[in-house]
């Protein structure tokens, strides 16, 4: 599968051809530019503050799911006006915004593939919240704005990113207890073989061995988040 963004594409041949849809979370909301290339051929759903930054956009979404607690009121009364189906629940619940709709996108679309953005910046508990329970939600999808983007390698998968904007920088996450057999080429540091601990996740701030060259990940035991960075905040 071919998965594109606005400033990179991954080829993941692990993957199959899966429907994509963006879910825009209420963290740090994406540019407005970055949003509307990122909804092409894409269904849009939106987590509570994300309708403020599909308004901003111009973007119609399909749902809204939330509490309602981090949304203008504008934008409520704006996805209202438009007879956006809303999902709304209170805000004393265990699960958070995020999990709710992901339950749902895996109840009503099970094969899709989910780009989720709005979800960095913020408070580190939700970033953290949000990168694991995508990963544990059984459906297939990677975390993206204009600044950031990671995404998800199981073992035995390989993965290949040709940017279209130079990043700063590229860092291997287990995301698990450990990986093993980790490589990486096409960058500044390779790595062939290599054993990443969880505990002790040092393939950080690598850099593209080439402006204009792809490089590839992959290993053989283990869950790893490829993160990549074009803008530091």
């Amino acid at each position: 599968m071919i998965i594109k963004l606005p400033q990179a594409t991954i080829k993941h041949p692990a993957l199959p051809q899966l429907a994509e849809l963006l879910l825009i979370a209420g963290g740090r909301s994406p540019s407005p530019q970055w949003l509307r290339t990122a909804a092409k051929n894409r269904s849009v759903w939106c987590i509570d503050h994300g309708i403020d930054a599909c308004r901003t956009a111009g973007l119609m979404p399909s749902r809204l799911i939330g509490d309602g607690d981090s949304a203008a009121t504008g934008s409520w009364h704006w996805a209202e006006s438009l007879n956006i189906p809303i999902e709304r629940f209170s805000p004393e619940k265990d699960l958070t915004d995020t999990q709710l709709a992901l339950h749902r996108i895996k109840a009503s679309q099970p094969g899709a593939y989910i780009l989720l953005t709005g979800a960095f910046g913020g408070r580190f508990d939700h970033a953290v919240s949000t990168v694991y329970s995508l990963l544990g939600s059984g459906m297939a999808g990677c975390i993206a704005d204009e600044q950031e983007a990671l995404f998800y390698l199981h073992g035995g998968e390989t993965i290949t990113i040709r940017f279209h904007c130079r990043p700063k920088a590229i860092s291997l996450l287990p995301l698990g207890a450990d990986c093993q057999n980790v490589s990486i080429q096409g960058v500044h540091w390779p790595l062939s073989q290599a054993y990443l601990s969880q505990t002790w996740p040092y393939a950080i701030s690598n850099e593209p061995a080439s402006p204009d060259q792809p490089f590839t990940v992959s290993l053989s035991q283990g869950c790893l988040g490829v993160y990549l960075c074009w803008e530091e905040v």
